[in-house]
């Protein structure tokens, strides 16, 4: 891997899941504080029912959480 791709941030969404985010980025909260991570990568919750957001704990798994299905263009 060139040292440039590992400086750029990659952002996958995990079907029916959160969104996985790997590389150098900082999360801000809604009030412009910087929350702390703990890894380079880390999973942000999409279904909305996490009790530690913005990250992810698995919930979406217990409450049937579906994303929409890509359209192709």
């Amino acid at each position: 891997m060139t040292r440039a791709r590992e400086d750029r941030p990659v952002i996958v969404a995990c079907t029916d899941g959160p969104l996985l985010v790997r590389g150098p980025v900082t999360l801000v909260s809604a009030d412009g504080e910087e929350i702390e991570q703990s890894r380079r990568t880390v999973a942000l919750c999409r279904c909305g029912v996490s009790t530690i957001k913005p990250f992810c704990d698995g919930t979406h798994k217990l409450i049937h959480f579906k994303t929409s299905p890509q359209l192709e263009e």
